[in-house]
């Protein structure tokens, strides 16, 4: 069974711009609603506005038996935030942002996190002569420097999404965040690649998969879907159904051992069946390509006639026999 978890927000009360969805709920409630969802041990909590005493999570977590897959740290919610935290031309914007981290990884700490993950929302922009971009980058260097330096022991993860709240994110690709990391120069650091983050950034996440295994950085999933046009945070395989097995094919291969979260916005639809169905369908493709696969596909691949591939696809993957 793979190991899985869900960001807690979307257990509770969520919301777009014309309709609210679902009931709110405290953290207790959210973690015994967890304890109803089959296949799932692992929460992402929302660090500072979901969870700020660590006494009272930690009590909360062995209560309702779960492991913390990670602290997401939120440094986009403050006033000062909205024309950027990291990347801020004032000073003391910055230092506030870089302590929400390092509060985040204390937090992380006291309650027995293994990283902090920050995906850095408001630092971007909308227009042409909006930013000096290497300043803007040098910005990000020496923040995310600062914040991963602390406590390093405690990685902190960085996410990228190519736009939110910002028409579009400095941070954007996994290349990007390869080169950022690659600039900080701290090798506890790591990235955080959202499956749909990944699709309608016009990337192909089995191959960002590819690229941050080969790197010599850690890296941590998150898992939904979308149409390609938005960040919908739809459930697993609705929309790209083969590209998620491929997905999986690639974790498998590089044998990736955390926690698969998923980042999936329930809206309309019965929040336990979402994420049930999130993890029978993980599960089923993981067992899939344990029984059909040993090599196969790689073998297909090396012979370089894709027909051949498609057939096994087909066959397979589809089950069209």
């Amino acid at each position: 069974m793979l190991k899985l978890g869900i960001i807690t927000g979307f257990l509770s009360k969520t919301k777009d711009r014309f309709h609210e969805y679902n009931q709110p709920l405290d953290l207790e409630g959210k973690f015994r609603l967890m304890n109803r969802i089959k296949g799932y041990d692992g929460v992402e909590i929302v660090y500072p506005y979901e969870v700020s005493d660590p006494v009272k999570t930690k009590a909360a977590l062995k209560k309702y038996k779960l492991a913390v897959a990670a602290v997401n740290v939120n440094i986009k919610a403050e006033p000062e935030f909205r024309n950027g935290g990291l990347t801020s031309l004032d000073t003391q914007v910055r230092a506030k942002a870089v302590r929400f981290i390092k509060e985040a990884k204390d937090f992380a700490e006291a309650v027995g996190a293994d990283k902090v993950t920050c995906c850095p929302l408001g630092d971007g922009y909308e227009f042409a002569f909006q930013h000096d971009y290497a300043l803007a980058w040098r910005h990000l260097v020496e923040t995310f420097a600062e914040a991963g330096a602390y406590k390093a022991d405690i990685p902190l993860f960085i996410e990228y999404k190519p736009s939110e709240t910002r028409g579009r994110c400095f941070v954007d690709t996994a290349a990007k965040t390869l080169c950022l990391l690659n600039e900080i120069g701290i090798k506890q650091m790591g990235v955080t690649l959202d499956f749909g983050h990944s699709t309608y950034g016009n990337e192909n996440p089995a191959e960002a998969v590819a690229l941050l295994a080969e790197s010599p950085y850690r890296y941590y999933i998150h898992i939904n879907d979308n149409d390609g046009r938005w960040d919908w945070d739809y459930f697993c395989g609705t929309k790209h159904f083969l590209e998620y097995v491929e997905f999986l094919y690639y974790l498998k291969k590089y044998n990736y051992k955390d926690y698969l979260t998923s980042d999936t916005s329930p809206t309309r639809w019965d929040i336990q069946a979402v994420f049930e169905a999130n993890s029978r369908m993980s599960n089923k493709i993981w067992q899939k390509l344990d029984k059909v696969d040993g090599g196969k596909i790689a073998r297909l691949m090396a012979k370089g006639d894709y027909m051949q591939t498609w057939k096994f696809v087909e066959k397979e993957i589809f089950g069209l026999k």
